[in-house]
């Protein structure tokens, strides 16, 4: 499944700053409806992609929605940071 979103960055802090994308309502809903096929220790993986960069990662709950993690290279290539609003495509899945 391919879904495509504008989210706001935003900070999560734990041992170091982490940036992730927040997944809207309605796209969180969509992958809630596939989560049982493809959610392995809790988290979903994905290949997103954002401006001109491509990556591959893991998607986890949070909020009663999906948060997607953004590589320091990826924010790096793309000049992106907390409070910036980005277009995300994102497949879903193991095959992602």
């Amino acid at each position: 499944m391919e879904i495509e979103f504008a989210a706001e960055l935003v900070e999560w802090r734990g041992p170091a700053p982490f940036v992730f994308a927040r997944l809207p309502l309605d796209a969180a809903d969509l992958v809630d409806e596939v989560k049982a096929d493809v959610v392995y220790w809790g988290v979903v993986p994905v290949r997103a992609w954002i401006g001109g960069s491509e990556f591959t990662t893991s998607m986890f709950p949070r909020e009663d929605t999906w948060f997607l993690p953004l590589k320091v290279a990826v924010r790096r290539a793309e000049g992106l940071d907390v409070g910036d609003v980005v277009d995300v495509r994102l497949h879903v899945g193991r095959d992602a």
